[in-house]
This record gives C-alpha cells, structure tokens and sequence, in this order.
C-alpha cells in the first residue's frame, strides 16, 4: 500500500470512529447547576468553568454578563456552569470556594486551575486559553 493511500485508509477509519460516538450538544448560555447535577455536568464535557456565585455578590453581578457571553462565543469549546453557594453549600465546601465568586476549571472531570474574584473579560478569556488545546 503506498502512502497517500494509508493516509486515506487512516482518516477514514477516524472519521467513521468519529461517527460512531454519541454527539454531545454544547450549550450557548451558562448551565445552571445544583449539587446534585455538578459531577453530572463536569463528566459529561471535556472542559467546563464552574462558577460559584451568590445572588446578593457584587462581583459576581458584575461577571455574569461576561460568563454569558463567553458562553456563546466558546460553545463547542467550554461548558459554563453556574451553582449558587448559599443553596449549594456541600459544594462549595468541597470546591473550596471561600470567597466568591470563585471559577473552577474542570478539565475531564478533574479541577485543573482555579481562579478569585471578579475581572475584566479579556483575562478570563486568555486564562481559558492557556487550557484549550
């Protein structure tokens, strides 16, 4: 067999595995989530930035708007999921989110970084950026 046919051989076999695999719906706005359906989320996509967050929370007001746009704008890249801390108590606990909003990066089901506080929407993006890929 020469190359160029073990190179098509190759990517057909990767594109009929591909076809075969369950196709997983990313969504376009943050998931809100409870301590019941946390594990749930972060196992079933590949990345996910869990927000800890309270309703009453100034910061967290003020990166909401920027947890949902990027939602949008890496759909199909990054899951974001929001849990609220003063009903999810056991959570944050167990996240370790003692100041909030807290955002932790869940990368295959495991935290990979952390981050504190609220910040502008270019640093979130480049933070994330270093975990793409």
């Amino acid at each position: 067999m020469d190359e160029i046919e073990e190179i098509k051989r190759r990517k057909l076999e990767k594109m009929l595995l591909r076809a075969s695999q369950p196709r997983v719906e990313y969504p376009s706005a943050p998931l809100h989530v409870n301590e019941a359906t946390l594990a749930e989320v972060v196992q079933k996509y590949p990345l996910v930035l869990v927000d800890f967050y309270a309703d009453w929370c100034q910061p967290c007001r003020m990166l909401a708007p920027i947890i949902e746009e990027l939602a949008a704008e890496l759909r199909g890249k990054v899951v974001f999921a929001k849990i609220n801390v003063d009903q999810n108590p056991r959570a944050a606990m167990q996240y370790q989110a003692m100041s909030i909003p807290t955002l932790v990066l869940f990368k295959n089901g495991k935290v990979v970084d952390r981050m504190v506080g609220a910040m502008p929407k270019q640093t979130l993006l480049a933070w994330l950026k270093r975990h793409l890929g």
